[in-house]
C-alpha cells in the first residue's frame, strides 16, 4: 500500500497535475462556451485532454533530466533524484499521450486530436529546445495554452475558427507571458545556474517588472472585451468582470513599487492565477445558467 502511494506521488509529479489540470478546466470552458450545458461527452472530451496533457509532461521531464538536476527548485524531481527510470518515464509518456490522441481521434473529431497533437508538438518539439536558446521564448510557448479551450469547443461540435473561440485562445495566450515571467523572476538564478537564458540578461529587473505590469494590463483589458464576442450574456457577470479587471490593475500596481520583491513577486503570481480562475468560472456560469 505504502508503495502504491509512494509511485502514485511520483506520477502526479511527473505529470505535473496542478498545470494539467488547470488544462482540463480550459477544456472545459471550452466545451461549455458552445454546449451551454453539461453532458456525458465531456467526461470522454476531459480525460483525453488530461492524459495528452499529462503525457507531455512527462515526456518534458525526460527531455529536461539533466538540467533539472542543476537547478535546486528541480533537482528532486523523480527523475534526476532517481525515484523512476528515464526510460521508463518516456514509455509512460508516450502511453499516456497516444492514449489521449486515441481519445480524442475515435471519441470526437479528427480537427480535436489535431489540435491535441499541435500541443504536443508545439510544447515538447518546439518550446522546450527553444527556451535553451532564446529568454523570450514564452511568447511562442504560450500557443500551447490557448489550444486545450479550442478542443474543447470544437469537440462540442463548434467551428475552430469562430471569434468567440478565438478571444479565449488569444486571452490564454495573454495571461500566460507574464505568469511566466513572474515565475522567472523568482527562481532567476535557478535558471541561470542550468544554462537558461533569461529576461534579466537583456533587462535590469525594474524593466521586467514594468513589462509584466504592461501585459497584466493588458489582460484585464482583453477580459473587458469578452461581451463583444458573445462570451457573456448577463448583466450580472458584465459587472462581475468589470470588478475583478479593476482588482487585477490595483493588484498589479505593487510591480511598480518593488518594496519587497519577493513578497511582490508571490502576490502578483497569485493575484493573476485568481483572476484567471474567477474570469473561467463567471464566463461558464454564465453560459450554463
Amino acid at each position: 500500500m505504502k508503495n502504491l502511494k509512494h509511485s502514485f506521488e511520483i506520477l502526479l509529479e511527473l505529470s505535473k497535475f496542478k498545470i494539467t489540470s488547470f488544462v482540463t478546466v480550459t477544456t472545459f470552458l471550452g466545451y461549455i462556451l458552445y454546449s451551454k450545458k453539461i453532458e456525458i461527452d465531456l467526461i470522454g472530451i476531459l480525460l483525453g485532454v488530461l492524459l495528452l496533457s499529462s503525457g507531455s509532461a512527462v515526456i518534458n521531464h525526460y527531455q529536461e533530466r539533466n538540467y533539472d538536476s542543476l537547478m535546486e527548485r528541480t533537482k528532486n524531481r523523480p527523475i534526476p533524484s532517481g525515484k523512476i527510470k528515464p526510460f521508463v518515464a518516456l514509455s509512460l509518456g508516450l502511453i499516456f499521450a497516444v492514449g489521449g490522441v486515441l481519445i480524442l481521434l475515435f471519441g470526437y473529431s479528427l480537427t480535436a486530436a489535431a489540435f491535441g497533437i499541435l500541443a504536443l508538438v508545439w510544447y515538447n518539439i518546439i518550446y522546450t529546445p527553444l527556451k535553451r536558446k532564446f529568454a523570450l521564448a514564452v511568447v511562442p510557448g504560450s500557443l500551447i495554452g490557448s489550444i486545450p479551450p479550442m478542443i474543447g469547443w470544437v469537440a462540442a461540435g463548434g467551428y475552430p475558427f469562430d471569434s468567440s473561440i478565438l478571444m479565449i485562445a488569444f486571452f490564454l495566450f495573454i495571461w500566460q507571458i507574464p505568469h511566466f515571467w513572474l515565475l522567472m523572476l523568482f527562481f532567476d538564478e535557478d535558471y541561470k545556474s542550468a544554462g537558461f537564458p533569461t529576461l534579466t540578461d537583456f533587462f535590469s529587473k525594474e524593466q521586467i517588472f514594468r513589462l509584466t505590469f504592461i501585459w497584466m494590463i493588458a489582460l484585464a483589458v482583453a477580459s473587458l472585451a469578452m461581451p463583444l464576442f458573445n462570451l457573456i450574456n448577463n448583466q450580472i457577470f458584465n459587472y462581475g468582470l468589470l470588478i475583478t479587471s479593476i482588482w487585477l490593475i490595483w493588484n498589479s500596481t505593487k510591480l511598480l513599487k518593488r518594496n519587497e520583491e519577493k513578497l511582490i513577486l508571490i502576490s502578483g503570481f497569485r493575484a493573476i492565477n485568481t483572476f484567471i480562475l474567477l474570469v473561467v468560472i463567471q464566463l461558464s456560469i454564465d453560459k450554463l445558467f
